[in-house]
């Protein structure tokens, strides 16, 4: 796979969904985080966990939370805290799902230092956006997360791009929210 354009990141998709096998060796791989190759093998995880099957995480949870903190290039991470958006989002879903009866809260606390540590390090804006809104939804049970959020939002994130202002504002609104409901 020279690119991650959308055909190409399907394609090897395929190859992973018609073998679910396969699915340990992509873990495997992508964090192998020497090796440049994790880079192509994280935007295909992601792939799979946002366009099929986030559900097939579940027996590698330990591994991808005890491991995310590794992922050093910047092209790997990106979908590594896509995926942990994923999982929060499914985590807080109304829906019954795997995910909110298989996510321990010592996996939830790796996601949450790393997604901290993703913030106070310089990181794309995506990065920044996706660890901002996992951090949010697991604020909701963990008193001391949306404090020290708000504080990294309102002094550091306010002040870069664009994108991470928006998605600052937005995310500081829904702290607000929920503080006056609470």
């Amino acid at each position: 796979m020279e690119n991650p354009k959308r055909e190409n990141r399907q394609r090897v998709a395929n190859i992973v969904l018609e073998n679910q096998s396969l699915f340990k060796d992509l873990i495997t791989i992508t964090f192998d985080v020497e090796n440049k190759i994790s880079i192509k093998a994280a935007w295909i995880l992601e792939w799979i966990c946002t366009h099929h099957q986030l559900e097939w995480m579940i027996p590698h949870l330990d591994e991808f939370t005890s491991k995310i903190a590794t992922v050093q290039f910047d092209s790997a991470i990106r979908p590594c805290a896509k995926i942990c958006e994923h999982l929060a989002v499914a985590y807080y879903s109304k829906d019954e799902n795997h995910i909110k009866r298989n996510l321990t809260f010592p996996q939830i606390d790796t996601i949450v230092e790393t997604g901290f540590d993703w913030l106070i390090t310089p990181q794309k804006i995506a990065v920044r956006a996706y660890t901002m809104t996992f951090l949010y939804l697991f604020g909701l049970e963990r008193d001391w997360i949306h404090p020290e959020l708000k504080h990294l939002i309102e002094s550091k994130i306010i002040h870069e791009s664009k994108g991470c202002k928006a998605r600052g504002k937005h995310i500081l609104a829904l702290i607000e929210k929920h503080q006056k409901s609470a």
